[in-house]
């Protein structure tokens, strides 16, 4: 009989911390052990530890604490991980809740200077697609992924990566420190180092990465004994950039099994994470994409003046010309953002041909229904 860890959804995390975190720490303790080759089933909360539920209005959202996010389950620990091995994770199955959201929310999301309106869409799920009374006509085909999972990084680890992240916020740049407002497991300990599940970094964590549906394999350095991974943040769908801070937000459970590659990671000096996937991700036609328009961006500013090999100002640009499209087929600015977020896909056409880069948003033509 496979393992499990099996959660209450109608809790929130804090009233459950045996049964995972939402802070990566090397002190949490394992929930469950399972041998190389076991399955073992983890039930996961949505992104927002269950504070956005059907009846929850855009108005809401201010209320909603932010340090809660990614309340993770787990961790899992793997007999005979040691620090050096690379940890294979397979992903064999991911079945969703009945329930997700997308929400946009002032100063977050790729495009946070021009949305300063919370908005939120509720999705109705079943195997197949998700469909909401907010945006009619649109249906999204289930493509699930667990958006964060990971492992326990080391102290080593959690010291460096504590003082890049101070480094960079010391900059200017963007970085959350730990924060004991939300934290779980709440010990002092823990609540003051945790780093916040927000960025990715070397053990994985919030990659948001939308080919690692059932069947995946993903592979990652192990840091300390028993590797201790964890995962939530369960996705129905996820356009390719998440761009308004949030895809369609699920809770899950997610069945995975273990592999143990035995120093691989220390040998070929593995650091950062890598993915499989022995087939399409999902179903042919939307893996593709079959049948799509798609807007270009390159380097351009509003001025007119070039800012030269901007990847960045070149995906602002694509995705503002694709709302603009989804605008002359009438939805409104929010809608078009939301379809953009978890529909669109941002492909980097060329990094080469200076000084306008490109990159652009393809939109598949067969969510919309005819």
């Amino acid at each position: 009989m496979a393992k499990s860890i099996e959660i209450d959804r109608a809790k929130p995390l804090k009233d459950e911390p045996g049964k995972g975190h939402n802070r990566w720490h090397p002190d949490i303790p394992p929930v469950v052990e399972v041998a190389p080759m076991e399955e073992v089933t983890l039930e996961t909360r949505d992104a927002s530890d269950g504070q956005i539920r059907p009846g929850v209005a855009a108005a809401d959202l201010a209320t909603m604490n932010r340090h809660v996010v990614h309340p993770l389950t787990g961790p899992v620990f793997v007999k005979g991980a040691m620090p050096g091995d690379l940890l294979e994770v397979e992903h064999l199955a991911i079945a969703p809740e009945r329930h997700a959201w997308t929400r946009l929310a002032p100063s977050l999301g790729f495009l946070h200077d021009l949305f300063e309106r919370p908005y939120l869409v509720h999705w109705d799920l079943d195997k197949d697609w998700a469909t909401s009374v907010s945006l009619p006509g649109l249906r999204i085909p289930n493509a699930a992924f667990m958006g964060t999972e990971g492992v326990a990084p080391s102290r080593e680890q959690l010291a460096r990566w504590m003082t890049r992240e101070a480094e960079l916020r010391a900059r200017g740049g963007t970085a959350f420190p730990p924060e004991r407002d939300g934290a779980v497991p709440a010990t002092e300990a823990i609540a003051a180092e945790g780093l916040r599940t927000i960025p990715p970094r070397e053990n994985c964590g919030n990659a948001d990465v939308k080919q690692m549906t059932a069947g995946s394999r993903l592979f990652v350095p192990v840091n300390v004994e028993g590797a201790l991974y964890s995962v939530g943040d369960g996705h129905f769908a996820q356009g390719d950039s998440e761009c308004c801070g949030t895809a369609v937000e699920m809770g899950a459970a997610v069945t995975v099994r273990f592999r143990l590659h035995r120093g691989e990671a220390a040998r070929r000096n593995i650091v950062w994470p890598r993915f499989a996937h022995p087939g399409y991700f999902t179903a042919a036609p939307w893996a593709a994409p079959r049948n799509f328009i798609a807007t270009m961006g390159m380097p351009v500013r509003e001025d007119g003046s070039n800012a030269n090999a901007d990847v960045t100002l070149a995906a602002r640009n694509a995705l503002l010309n694709m709302i603009d499209l989804l605008g002359e087929r009438g939805w409104s600015r929010e809608q078009a953002y939301v379809i953009c977020s978890v529909a669109v896909d941002l492909r980097i056409s060329n990094v080469v041909d200076l000084p306008n880069v490109v990159v652009s948003a393809l939109l598949p033509e067969d969510i919309f229904e005819r």
